[in-house]
Parts: structure tokens; C-alpha cells; sequence
């Protein structure tokens, strides 16, 4: 006598997301991603068979956040100041604590009309893009030493803004700080989140850090040499009046203010992430530096 074998049980998101060994919301932008599903369908649909290939994608994709890979690398996005990024292995993956560098700097360019900003070190291009989305009067200058971060932060501006905005597209230059400015005008503000992690931190070894680009995390040196020939070159490319700010690390403010004291900067002060660290450090171009 035979006996016919069970047909396996279909599975559903339900029960990838009751198995999975990762946060749950992790866990659902993973599925999201793979089923092409909003997250309010997780619930409305979460008990439908899935395609097999969908499964084994997802699973896939489980393991290799299961790994360590970020899950923004995994999706290929990340949300930044309300907008969708593009990310890949060759940029700095968009972080909620840099929005308070385009918060700041979006105050200091309240009452200048038709503002010219320049972002270094640009990435994503998430601070320049945001920027060019909350002001479309600004003309934004993005620059970057690495050619496939350009590449993404171009695409990144040209699907986020819009092509008829009054500022123009964003100028994005392959340069290493500002070298390739030469022809540019002053800028009324220069915003920056470079590499500031020291070559030593145990950080660079932890978490999503071990796979972004360490040129975007480190200067190989004591985490400020990035931030001085910042703060150097800055008075020779503001305008009157012209504000810098830049994020630094979480004991570094201290040592940022004094250089932006001694670098011909006024008002310098820090301001604090949601965490209470002070995130970031700035002020306002003395008339006698410029």
C-alpha cells in the first residue's frame, strides 16, 4: 500500500516574518522590498500563498542582513528629510542625525534670496538634494573625490527635484575638497559631513560601518585632518557674511570649535542631535577673513 506525500503548506509573510531571526521591522522592509508591497499589506495580505521565488529572494536577502550587510545596501535606499534615496556600496548610507546639519543651515539661508550653497563631500548627495528640494531658489555646487559616488548622487538629484527649478540643476564636480572650484563664486554657505572617525576607532569594525567606504568614514589619520583643510579653505570661497557647518563626531566639538575660531569664524557654536550630542559645529565668516 501507497501513501501519497503531503503537499507542503504554502507560506505566506506571516510566517516568514513569525520565523525571522531579525527585528522585526527589519524583517518587513526586507519582505516589503521583495514583494513589492506596502507595509499595510503585510497585514491586509499577509496570509496569501507567496511564489516560490519570492520566498527564496527574501530568504536570501534574510541571511545576508542576518550577516550584517545594512539593510539599506540590501534595498538599495534609505529616506533622508523626507526624501527616497538611491544607496550602494560606494556611499555613505544617509543618516537621520545629519538632517540637523540641513536644518541648521537651511536657518542661516532664511532671508538670502537665491542662496548659493556648496556641500563637500557629498555622497548620497542626500545634504546638497535636500537642501535643493527645501530651498528651489538655491543654486547648490556637490563635490566628491570619488567618481561612483558622484554618479550616484547624480542620479539621486535628478530624480528627486525638479528639472524646472528655480535654482537650477545641482553642480556636481568630481574634486577633492575644493580643488575644482577655481571659476566658482562665493558661496553663502559650505556644508560638510566628511570622514571624521579616526583610523584606530574600533567603530570602523562594528555594524553597517564595516560596509560602507572607508574613505567616507576616516581620514587614516586622527579624525580631524578632513576638518582642518575644511575649515582652511573656507574663508577664500564664502561670500560676506558666509556660514560653515560641518558634522563631526561625538567628542569632537570641542576641537572643531577651535578651529573654526582660528580659522577666522564668528558666532562658532555646536548644536545637539535628538541623542544630546553635540552632531554638529559652524558659524559666520568674520569680515576681516574673508
Amino acid at each position: 500500500m501507497t501513501t501519497r506525500a503531503s503537499t507542503p503548506a504554502p507560506v505566506t509573510a506571516d510566517a516568514l516574518l513569525r520565523a525571522s531571526p531579525l527585528p522585526p521591522l527589519e524583517a518587513r522592509i526586507l519582505l516589503t522590498h521583495v514583494l513589492g508591497w506596502r507595509r499595510t499589506q503585510l497585514i491586509t495580505r499577509g496570509d496569501e500563498p507567496l511564489e516560490c521565488a519570492s520566498v527564496e529572494r527574501y530568504r536570501a536577502l534574510e541571511a545576508r542582513r542576518a550577516a550584517g550587510e545594512p539593510v539599506a545596501q540590501l534595498v538599495g535606499a534609505r529616506e533622508f528629510f523626507g526624501l527616497e534615496f538611491e544607496v550602494t556600496p560606494h556611499v555613505l548610507i544617509p543618516r537621520p542625525e545629519t538632517e540637523l546639519l540641513v536644518e541648521t543651515a537651511l536657518a542661516a539661508l532664511e532671508h538670502r534670496p537665491r542662496p548659493r550653497v556648496l556641500d563637500l563631500g557629498t555622497g548620497t548627495g542626500a545634504i546638497a538634494v535636500a537642501l535643493a528640494s527645501t530651498r528651489p531658489d538655491a543654486q547648490v555646487w556637490a563635490l566628491d573625490r570619488s567618481a561612483d559616488a558622484l554618479a550616484v548622487a547624480t542620479r539621486n538629484g535628478a530624480r528627486l527635484l525638479d528639472a524646472q527649478r528655480p535654482g537650477g540643476a545641482i553642480t556636481f564636480l568630481h574634486s577633492d575638497w575644493y580643488d575644482a572650484l577655481d571659476t566658482a563664486p562665493r558661496f553663502d554657505a559650505i556644508v560638510s559631513n566628511p570622514p571624521y572617525i579616526a583610523s584606530g576607532d574600533p567603530h570602523l569594525l562594528e555594524g553597517d560601518l564595516r560596509f560602507e567606504p572607508r574613505g567616507a568614514l576616516t581620514d587614516e589619520a586622527d579624525g580631524l585632518s578632513a576638518i582642518r583643510a575644511i575649515v582652511a579653505g573656507a574663508p577664500a570661497r564664502l561670500a560676506a557674511g558666509g556660514v560653515l557647518w560641518i558634522e563631526h563626531g561625538y567628542d569632537q566639538a570641542e576641537a572643531v570649535r577651535a578651529l573654526l575660531g582660528a580659522g577666522g569664524f564668528a558666532q562658532v557654536r555646536s548644536e545637539r542631535d535628538l541623542a544630546g550630542i553635540e552632531r554638529i559645529s559652524g558659524g559666520v565668516l568674520r569680515e576681516d577673513a574673508a
